[in-house]
């Protein structure tokens, strides 16, 4: 082999911030090393990144903190929303046979809905958390996932119609 041959098959290698997630490279904001032809064919041509200059490392930093900083916000929102569940009672009626036994069941959707218009909380019926359907009279405490690192309790009070 020459010496020129073996310098060509020396690979160029190019920095890359990845604007996307790409299976085969990492996630979205890595910063990832790939061929020089391959960034160029591939990666860029597609805006699945950019080339990790200067300017786009800023960038990429400023997202970063924006990002931890609305995560934040969006904690803080959630415990306190927690807090003001903890202070809620939600009545439903239904009707019941002997024993205070219920004919039915109270599903999630009514308990959301019962929230918005005795509370007036908007609450998805998904993050309700029933560990098993209510079917007795009683008061219960019902978990409502509200961040995925806070979970609030609800009192639902179900009384005879």
């Amino acid at each position: 082999m020459h010496v020129c041959e073996i310098q060509e098959r020396k690979q160029k290698i190019m920095q890359i911030i990845l604007l996307e997630d790409v299976k085969t490279l990492g996630k979205k904001g890595d910063i990832v090393e790939v061929s020089d032809g391959y960034a160029r064919n591939f990666v860029l041509p597609k805006k699945l990144g950019v080339e990790a200059n200067a300017k786009n490392r800023n960038d990429l930093k400023l997202q970063k903190s924006n990002a931890d900083k609305i995560a934040k916000e969006q904690l803080e929102a959630a415990k306190e929303l927690a807090g003001v569940l903890e202070t809620k009672e939600v009545a439903l009626k239904m009707k019941s046979g002997e024993g205070g036994r219920a004919f039915g069941s109270v599903s999630s959707k009514e308990i959301a809905q019962a929230a918005k218009e005795q509370c007036g909380l908007e609450l998805d019926k998904k993050k309700i958390q029933l560990s098993e359907p209510i079917k007795a009279l009683g008061v219960y405490e019902v978990g409502v996932k509200l961040h995925p690192k806070v979970t609030g309790k609800l009192k639902v009070k179900v009384t005879e119609a």
